[in-house]
């Protein structure tokens, strides 16, 4: 019986083990915004045993309680609703911990040697990795032409890239003479020196080994060269410690007028079940970067799109990398394959080299305690070596803004040597692929164009609503919904397409969803992740693609959703469309069609052929008449501002880029848009802006997920605490009920842990104090009599 209550002890401590490790952690750090300036947000901070770490934007503020435990399951009720009710505080959040991964791969893998006799094409450097560098020195159209850039003397100088990651190693002899302390600093200490935290394995490398891809000494004898040598390269030092929206937004928006380009190789868990993005704080230094960062330019952000390619990942379920904002990097390896990591989506614009299988070679850069290595990996390394090529764009037209230089990447890149099925050319003539987007990028051909490029027209976006009732996709089965554009104000020639999908799923990773432009280019944007057993669906998530660059958004798109699963089928609630792009001609030069553009396409396994043959097929750029008129068109001026804002008092905007910025008295703005009252899915934080409720909330009082007072229908509103309302699925509301009892559970299980382990003590000891008691005096212990004696006195008796 004992045994049987034992077990059933084990499993509960399980089941509770992995509710908990299900659950959220909550920080003891909050985002506040409080109005009055630093002076009254130090007094609010003090007044309720909190410490300003720090300030995020003009009014918002990174704070951390003195008094709490660092990580809990349970929000703190009490430390929020006292900060909230200070009357200068429109909102507050407590952070929640964020899991976050950097994209290289760690394990060890048996590499080969890698060849030393490669000619560096008449560019002679003295640095020892340099001939192993195969990724900047082969030619032949078989790297990523830096030296062309280099000849010419662009080398990245004037140009800040900062590396946003867990630490740089400031001190490494080659990467001293090019460090810069305006664009570092340390998130997680709080203070302005990014140095990683030293321990036994070197697990905070990561950072120092992209900043080396990236800035990297050139001719001074030591170790690698970075490709934009002549940069200048800071370090934030924010993976080595709690991640939350906080540290992100305060990350991405460090001293932007003076930092040029930030580099990131990280993102949620490429495990291909995973959905999650940047949250408010994060997406709002996104948006203030694109539009005031670099003086109005913009900031350059440039994303690793992830290593989930083992797992059947997409990228499109990752918020950072399918993000307008961001470009997104890929890999390919030393043959020009698709890398065992890689994951193919249709966010990601173009493609740098990276690690491949164990006889591929890999990336040489700096690592920690002032050495060199050859084995950086994964997107993590494709992801600096972008951001080095970008620095030398930049240096050659620093007017550049963050969308020339997407335009710029768009045009060079080249598919040349790249080996993969699903190459196909879009509406307007060029090859894309969900495995390499527009192909690999080319320093030269960048900088060439970058030195006459003319700035592209102002971006506008464009909402269509799709009229659509409630659809349900059986299993094994598939809908095809379409819709017909025949208008779109602003919007002629297409940048960023996003279908933003609302739709429920016993299983998510059995969907498999594709969009058709009008022009017959099909973008995939999610594909089947047969780890992803979510029933949480999607709402309102942004599958973005850019296949479609250059195409014109009127005519009939297709949407088609498949479900693959074998039993039970899903619903599709909510389908609109978000177009980016101009409505004139974007300027430069169009890269000409006789350039040798063409893609290797892998040949069916039944064909029999070499997928590793170096020979291109044929398949090479179809162009159509809009591409002509692309190219014709390419002197066109930007539309003046007040053509863009003509509509401005109908809508309530005021001030307007691609997106409005401010709405006049009357009017809320939230995403962009004004309204005269808040959105679902949002509250007002102030008299004329709106704050995203937690995903899970329908309406909501503030942005925690225990601030919601209406629930989508598919959740219950469901008290759990005074004063914290949650909204969680109807599916799981019987599990959810049992939080009231987890920690009763886990307080009268250690309890009972307890209980046990005394009586255990108690008995061990008993039994351990008889033996010694017994071996002191052995005259007490019992004599066992021979049996020949006992058999001898017995005839003694008998005889007598």
């Amino acid at each position: 019986m004992a045994t049987v209550d034992l077990s059933l002890w084990l499993l509960l401590l399980i089941y509770i083990c992995v509710q908990v490790s299900y659950s959220l952690e909550y920080t003891s750090q909050w985002a506040a915004s409080i109005e009055g300036g630093p002076e009254k947000a130090a007094e609010i901070a003090m007044k309720h045993d909190f410490v300003i770490l720090g300030q995020i934007f003009d009014d918002v503020y990174h704070l951390k309680h003195s008094r709490i435990a660092k990580r809990s399951t349970r929000p703190s009720h009490e430390h929020h609703k006292k900060l909230t009710s200070e009357a200068g505080v429109t909102w507050a959040q407590q952070q929640i911990a964020k899991h976050r991964m950097k994209r290289d791969y760690l394990k060890t893998r048996s590499i080969s040697g890698i060849s030393v006799g490669r000619k560096s094409r008449n560019y002679y450097l003295n640095d020892p990795k340099w001939p192993q560098m195969w990724y900047l020195n082969r030619g032949n159209g078989l790297d990523m032409n830096v030296m062309k850039a280099w000849q010419e003397g662009i080398t990245g100088k004037g140009v800040v890239v900062t590396i946003l990651d867990d630490g740089l190693e400031k001190d490494h002899p080659d990467l001293i003479q090019n460090y810069d302390p305006q664009a570092s600093y340390d998130v997680n200490s709080h203070d302005d020196d990014p140095a990683p935290r030293y321990d036994q394995v070197d697990s905070n490398r990561h950072g120092t080994r992209c900043a080396g891809e990236v800035a990297a000494t050139a001719n001074n004898s030591l170790c690698s060269v970075g490709i934009a040598f002549g940069a200048s390269v800071g370090g934030v030092r924010m993976l080595d410690g709690d991640v939350t929206d906080a540290v992100e937004a305060r990350s991405l928006s460090l001293n932007p007028q003076h930092i040029d380009i930030y580099s990131a190789s990280w993102g949620p868990d490429d495990d291909g079940k995973t959905v999650d993005g940047p949250g408010d704080l994060a997406t709002r230094a996104f948006m203030q970067g694109v539009t005031k960062g670099r003086k109005g330019k913009g900031s350059i952000f440039i994303w690793a799109s992830g290593n989930g390619g083992r797992d059947h990942d997409n990228c499109n379920c990752d918020g950072y990398t399918n993000s307008i904002w961001t470009l997104s990097i890929g890999s390919a390896t030393e043959n020009g394959l698709v890398p065992w990591y890689s994951e193919a989506c249709s966010s990601t614009l173009a493609t740098t080299y990276s690690s491949g299988a164990s006889h591929e070679s890999q990336i040489v850069t700096t690592d920690l305690r002032g050495t060199c290595t050859s084995n950086h990996t994964g997107t993590s390394a494709s992801a600096p070596l972008a951001a080095g090529i970008c620095a030398l764009a930049l240096e050659a037209n620093m007017k550049l803004t963050w969308r020339d230089m997407q335009h710029i990447v768009v045009q060079t890149a080249r598919p040349a040597n790249l080996k993969t099925a699903d190459w196909a050319v879009n509406g307007v003539g060029r090859n894309v692929s969900h495995s390499f987007g527009y192909g690999l990028m080319d320093a030269g051909a960048m900088v060439e164009l970058a030195r006459k490029w003319q700035t592209v027209p102002e971006q506008h976006r464009c909402d269509v609503s799709m009229p659509l009732t409630v659809r349900t996709i059986p299993a094994k089965s598939y809908i095809a919904l379409q819709h017909t554009v025949k208008k779109c104000p602003g919007v002629n020639y297409l940048e960023h397409v996003q279908a933003k999908i609302t739709l429920n799923a016993q299983r998510r990773g059995d969907l498999r969803i594709s969009l058709t432009s009008p022009h017959g280019t099909t973008s995939v944007l999610l594909a089947q992740r047969p780890h992803d057993s979510s029933r949480l669906g999607f709402h309102q998530w942004p599958f973005m693609t850019v296949h479609m660059w250059g195409e014109s958004p009127i005519g009939t798109w297709k949407l088609e959703i498949h479900n693959e699963g074998r039993i039970f089928g899903s619903e599709i609630l909510e389908w609109n469309m978000i177009f980016y792009g101009t409505e004139t001609s974007p300027g430069g030069t169009e890269v000409s069609l006789s350039d040798p553009l063409k893609p290797i396409i892998l040949p069916d396994v039944a064909d029999g052929s070499d997928p590793d043959s170096p020979e291109p097929n044929n398949i090479g750029f179809k162009p159509g008449n809009r591409f002509r008129e692309l190219a014709q068109r390419n002197n066109n001026q930007a539309i003046p501002s007040s053509q863009s804002s003509a509509s401005a008092p109908k809508s309530g905007c005021v001030v307007t880029t691609a997106t409005c910025l401010e709405c006049g008295p009357g009017y809320y703005l939230y995403d962009g848009k004004c309204s005269v009252q808040c959105p679902v899915g949002t509250y007002p934080i102030t008299s004329d802006s709106c704050q995203k409720c937690h995903y899970s909330c329908r309406k909501c009082s503030g942005s925690n997920d225990y601030e919601c007072t209406s629930c989508y229908a598919d959740a219950t509103l469901t008290n759990i605490d005074e004063g914290a309302s949650y909204c969680y699925p109807k599916s799981l509301i019987p599990s959810i009920d049992a939080t009231k009892w987890y920690f009763r559970a886990c307080i009268a299980l250690a309890i009972n842990c307890f209980l046990i382990s005394m009586m255990s003590c108690y008995f061990l000891h008993r039994s351990y104090s008889f033996r010694r008691f017994n071996s002191l005096f052995p005259s007490r212990r019992k004599t066992k009599i021979p049996v020949h004696y006992k058999a001898a006195t017995h005839e003694e008796s008998d005889s007598s």
